[in-house]
């Protein structure tokens, strides 16, 4: 009797941390005049190829989007949130060790960084150079707007407010996270639910109308009551981001906020911090339209792992 191989979909191609690995695909093999359906994951690890599967059936089924997202999960937990939980395990071993003086200088190169990036990403002007002098020491850069200036000093009010921040997350913080980080430029606005309907420029997405803002923020935080302990930190930081700033809630400020609170649920969970540099906006914002348009959280999850695992590749050895 012959067997004989289909492939009924091409395999999307991706890396992460020296794995090159080909999304899961439907196989289709005969035997004779019966056939049968498997998913397939592959993987290259260090030259060698890897295949994980699944057996579906004589017919491919009708939820096999729905068995596609558990396979990939799956494979997520066998091996991406390992390594996370790794990279965890190690920063956290390790920034113990360091003596205070190391903390506090490690933070403050973080802060500047982070406070570079998640303002460059909403449209400010300073460079990274302009921002370092600012904050460590106090020096206003020339012909820059007073705007781009003060937010960058109130992010850093911001994010040390973040740092000493020791509750749980919850609105009431978040709306005064916002109107500390837009109260001297925007104070129409700052620590406010909007109270109209927006658009985002450049982008295929529609944030939620703004009779929907209270529903949806209830139920986001009954979520985050709900999972916060049940799920691997850099996901849950992952999900709390793409959700929080799906909702849209403010009328300016979501980007940042939503970076923020991302970095609260890390540290809060003793897990590095993540800056998300401005050169990486494109990627970024792409991950982060396909999973609204989509309603596919997924995707930008993966895409966050990868960002995650890449930068903290140093805690894999």
């Amino acid at each position: 009797m012959g067997v004989t191989l289909h492939i009924i979909e091409k395999a999307n191609i991706y890396k992460y941390v020296g794995i090159l690995i080909l999304m899961v695909k439907i196989k289709e093999i005969k035997k004779g005049t019966k056939k049968y359906y498997y998913l397939v994951h592959s993987f290259r690890k260090g030259g060698k190829i890897n295949k994980k599967q699944i057996y579906l059936g004589d017919s491919i089924p009708k939820d096999i989007e729905k068995k596609k997202k558990e396979f990939i999960q799956e494979f997520y937990s066998e091996k991406f949130l390992k390594d996370l939980n790794k990279i965890g395990k190690n920063f956290s071993k390790e920034y113990k060790s360091l003596p205070d003086s190391a903390k506090e200088k490690s933070r403050d190169n973080f802060l500047i960084k982070f406070t570079y990036n998640t303002q460059r990403i909403e449209g400010s002007t300073l460079t990274l150079k302009e921002t370092a002098n600012l904050l460590e020491h106090g020096i206003t850069p020339n012909s820059k707007p007073v705007k781009d200036v003060k937010e960058a000093e109130l992010h850093k009010k911001v994010f040390f407010e973040m740092l000493d921040y020791k509750k749980e997350l919850n609105l009431s913080i978040i709306l005064k996270w916002h109107k500390t980080l837009l109260g001297e430029t925007k104070p129409d606005i700052a620590g406010k639910i909007r109270n109209h309907n927006v658009a985002i420029a450049q982008s295929k997405f529609k944030p939620p109308i703004f009779v929907e803002l209270n529903a949806l923020l209830n139920e986001f935080f009954k979520w985050y009551q709900k999972e916060k302990d049940n799920i691997n930190p850099v996901e849950l930081a992952a999900l709390v981001h793409l959700k929080f700033v799906t909702i849209h809630p403010f009328t300016d400020g979501n980007g940042r906020i939503s970076r923020l609170i991302m970095n609260f649920i890390l540290k809060k969970n003793k897990f590095p911090m993540l800056d998300i540099p401005y050169k990486k906006r494109t990627s970024y914002y792409n991950a982060l339209e396909r999973s609204q348009i989509k309603k596919e959280d997924g995707i930008f999850i993966q895409w966050f792992f990868r960002r995650y695992l890449l930068e903290f590749k140093e805690y894999l050895k």
